[in-house]
């Protein structure tokens, strides 16, 4: 069902002020509260602060990948890992560090996982072109994407094998802070512009494609039919999901069910409506995030837990939740 744009308009501003309450909140509280005396306003404006935009721009670049995935796919169970993205991040990362003493060189870490990532999307285009190129397989296919998952969860796969090997080479000194990044860390604040650049190309694309997309989403042989570019549509979400995941990795790390408990929460609350799924779903897996990031710095503080563990223990049950609504 299409929504009327003032219907759409009205949902968009009502989550755009959840989300900055979000972003309020996790920027003014921490471990030690949520009063902010004026002998502590460095600690606000050099740590909260900062950590609260990167919470926000990484959540919300995983839940727009994860929604563009989902309708690439026309599966609501895919997320941005599937690609093999994550993985590839975190194997470059690994491998830059191993190569080069992060002495060295001061974010290798994460120029590391952003070549990483960026390789595992070259390779995954490559591997997947005839899906992607091929309008005959793809009106032909009974389960469009098959090609696209499995090659993304190959890729995986292999870049798990390389990370096993990695870390049994590494040693103790840098091991745990590796370790502590793989399960997603927003401390590298300084990092913030590459990232809230990346999310709004991305969410610009999304809006000015979203009826195109909508079309999409009935079906590839109902899109060709009504003039719609599938090919072109499809490279470029593809090309946009992977970027934009890129980008989320190499600065935070590896964060798991962002991208695939928001935009299938969010599909089952408001639709299937492009217009309005893509825009809420990063308002909204923005807004998880810097909650999930503030749960991780004051749950068990002064010892600070990786924000990638509370997402996980909370998207777990959520998302078994999700599953027994949808059936």
């Amino acid at each position: 069902m299409s929504l009327a744009p003032h219907r759409i308009t009205t949902a968009l501003l009502i989550l755009a002020c959840v989300a900055t309450a979000a972003m309020l909140v996790a920027g003014l509280c921490g471990a030690t509260g949520c009063a902010i005396p004026a002998s502590t306003s460095e600690v606000l404006w050099q740590l909260r602060v900062p950590r609260a935009l990167s919470a926000f721009a990484v959540g919300a670049s995983l839940s727009l990948a994860g929604a563009l995935m989902q309708l690439l796919l026309r599966n609501p169970l895919a997320d941005p890992y599937v690609l093999g993205v994550s993985g590839g991040a975190a194997a470059g990362a690994l491998g830059l560090t191993w190569l080069i003493p992060t002495s060295l060189m001061t974010y290798g870490l994460h120029v590391g996982s952003l070549a990483g990532a960026l390789l595992a999307t070259a390779l995954l285009f490559g591997l997947a072109n005839p899906e992607l190129i091929s309008r005959r397989q793809r009106l032909s296919d009974a389960h469009p994407g098959l090609r696209l998952i499995l090659t993304g969860v190959m890729i995986a796969a292999g870049s798990g094998a390389l990370i096993t090997l990695l870390l049994s080479l590494s040693d103790d000194t840098s091991l745990r802070g590796v370790l502590f990044w793989l399960m997603g860390d927003l401390d590298v604040s300084e990092l913030l512009w590459p990232v809230w650049l990346t999310l709004t190309l991305a969410v610009i694309w999304s809006l000015r494609n979203a009826s195109a997309l909508n079309v999409l989403a009935h079906g590839e042989l109902t899109a060709f039919l009504v003039g719609v570019p599938t090919r072109q549509l499809r490279i470029m979400t593809l090309l946009v999901s992977a970027i934009t995941t890129a980008a989320a990795v190499s600065v935070a790390g590896t964060i798991g069910f962002v991208g695939l408990v928001v935009p299938h929460a969010m599909r089952l609350l408001i639709g299937n409506d492009q217009r309005l799924l893509l825009p809420s779903s990063a308002l909204v897996g923005g807004a998880a995030l810097c909650l999930a990031d503030l749960i991780a710095r004051s749950i068990v503080a002064p010892v600070q837990l990786p924000v990638g563990v509370i997402t996980s223990l909370v998207g777990v049950p959520v998302f078994l939740f999700l599953l027994t609504r949808s059936r």
